[in-house]
C-alpha cells in the first residue's frame, strides 16, 4: 500500500471516530430523558458542550501543533475520545454525561488542526484536494454509521453497553495510530518559525477572507447539528413517525451527504467555479428541506428527498475546502483551518439547545425551516469571503 494512501487512512481514523462519537448520543436522546428525567433542551446540552470545548480549544490546539508537532496531539486526543465514550455507558446521573461530554470535546479539539497539518506534511501537493476529500469523506461516513450502528447495539445489548462497546472499539484503532504514526509528516516548517509565527498567525487570521471563512464554517454547521440532533424527533412529532423510521431519515440523509463528498471531490478537480458550484447545491440542499417541512409526504418519498438534500451538501463540501486552501499564504494551511474549521464545533454548540427549546415549547415544525435559513445565510459569508480573498491576492502577489 503506498505511503500516500496509508496516511489517509491513518488520518480518516481519528476523523471517523470525532465524527461517528458525536453522533452516538442523538440517538440515546429519549432513552436518557426517561433514565435521568431531563428535558429535550438539557439533552441538547451534551452536543452543544462536545461541541462549545472543540470550538474554544481548537485554534490554541492549532498553535500548538504547529510549534510542536501534531502526532503527539493526534494520537493523545484521539485516545481521550474514546475513553470518555466508553465511561458514558456507566454515567448514573446526568451531570456524569456532561462533564464526559466537556472531556470529550477536549479530545476532539486536535482532530483539524492535527490533521491538516499532517496532510500538507504527508500528501503530495497534486492529490491534495482528493486528500481533502477523503478526509471529510471519513468524518461524514462516522456521522452516517452512528445512528443506524446505536441503533442496532440498543436494541441488542442496551444503551449503556453499547456505549461501553463503541469506546471499546476505538481503543484498537487508537494503537494503529500510534504504530503507524512514523509515516504521519508534519507540515514543513522554516527556521524562524520558532519565533515569528505568533503574531504573524493572528495577524492572518484577521484578515477580511479569513473572517468571513469562519462565518461560513459557522453558519452552515448550526444548520448542520440543528438536524443531526432533532431530525429524529422532529420526525417523529411532526411527521408521526416510529423511531425506526425517523432514525432512518436522518440515516438517508448522513448516506446522501457521505457520498456526495467523493462525488463533489471528483468534480471540484475538474472545474474553476468552486463558488458557484458550492452555492447551488447549497440551494438545492436547503430548497429541500422546505419541502419536507411543507408537505406532507409517504415515508418512502421523505427518505429520497432527505438523500438528495445530504447529497447536494456533501457535493458542496470539498469546493469549500479548496476555497480556503486557495486563500491561505504557503505555509500558513494548519493555523488557517485550525482557526477557521473551529467555526465548525461552534456552529454546532450554538443551535441544539435553543431548538430543542423550540420543540420543548411546542414548535417543532419550525426546525427545518430554520436549518435551511441558516443555510442560505452562509451563503452570503461564502461569497463575501471569496471575492475578498481574490482582492487580496490582487493588492499581495504571492510569494
Amino acid at each position: 500500500m503506498e505511503r500516500a494512501t496509508r496516511v489517509n487512512l491513518l488520518i480518516g481514523t481519528g476523523h471517523f471516530l470525532s465524527h461517528f462519537y458525536v453522533l452516538c448520543l442523538p440517538p440515546m436522546f429519549l432513552v436518557w430523558q426517561a433514565e435521568f428525567d431531563v428535558s429535550f433542551a438539557q439533552l441538547g446540552m451534551s452536543v452543544a458542550l462536545m461541541s462549545a470545548v472543540t470550538a474554544i480549544l481548537q485554534t490554541p490546539v492549532g498553535f500548538l501543533v504547529d510549534r510542536h508537532g501534531a502526532r503527539t496531539f493526534l494520537v493523545g486526543g484521539t485516545l481521550l475520545m474514546t475513553i470518555t465514550m466508553g465511561l458514558m455507558g456507566v454515567a448514573t446521573q446526568f451531570w456524569q454525561i456532561l462533564l464526559l461530554c466537556v472531556l470529550s470535546g477536549v479530545g476532539n479539539s486536535v482532530i483539524h488542526p492535527a490533521d491538516y497539518a499532517i496532510l500538507a506534511g504527508s500528501i503530495p501537493k497534486e492529490r491534495m484536494g482528493r486528500s481533502f476529500a477523503i478526509h471529510t469523506f471519513n468524518g461524514n461516513l462516522g456521522f452516517f454509521l452512528a445512528p443506524p450502528v446505536m441503533a442496532v447495539l440498543m436494541a441488542a445489548i442496551g444503551w449503556r453497553m453499547s456505549l461501553i462497546t463503541v469506546g471499546l472499539l476505538g481503543v484498537p484503532l487508537v494503537v494503529a495510530i500510534l504504530a503507524q504514526s512514523r509515516i504521519l509528516i508534519d507540515q514543513p516548517r522554516s527556521h524562524d518559525q520558532a519565533t515569528g509565527p505568533a503574531i504573524s498567525g493572528r495577524a492572518l487570521l484577521m484578515t477580511k477572507p479569513m473572517l468571513l471563512f469562519f462565518g461560513f464554517f459557522l453558519l452552515a454547521p448550526m444548520a448542520g447539528a440543528g438536524l443531526q440532533s432533532w431530525l429524529i424527533t422532529v420526525m417523529h412529532q411532526v411527521k408521526g413517525m416510529g423511531l425506526e423510521a425517523a432514525s432512518t431519515t436522518l440515516t438517508c440523509y448522513m448516506a446522501g451527504a457521505t457520498g456526495g463528498v467523493l462525488v463533489g471531490g471528483y468534480v471540484a478537480d475538474r472545474i474553476k467555479r468552486h463558488l458557484t458550484f458550492a452555492a447551488s447545491l447549497t440551494t438545492i440542499s436547503a430548497a429541500l428541506l422546505l419541502v419536507v417541512a411543507a408537505l406532507s409526504l409517504p415515508d418512502v418519498l421523505i427518505f429520497l428527498v432527505m438523500f438528495a438534500s445530504g447529497l447536494a451538501i456533501g457535493c458542496s463540501r470539498t469546493p469549500r475546502d479548496l476555497m480556503v486552501k486557495d486563500a491561505a499564504p504557503p505555509g500558513q494551511i494548519g493555523k488557517v483551518f485550525g482557526f477557521i474549521s473551529s467555526g465548525l464545533p461552534l456552529g454546532s454548540a450554538l443551535t441544539p439547545v435553543p431548538l430543542g427549546m423550540l420543540i420543548d415549547h411546542g414548535h417543532p415544525e419550525l426546525v427545518l425551516v430554520l436549518v435551511a435559513v441558516l443555510l442560505l445565510l452562509s451563503l452570503l459569508c461564502c461569497g463575501t469571503a471569496r471575492v475578498a480573498a481574490e482582492q487580496a491576492r490582487e493588492v499581495v502577489p504571492a510569494e
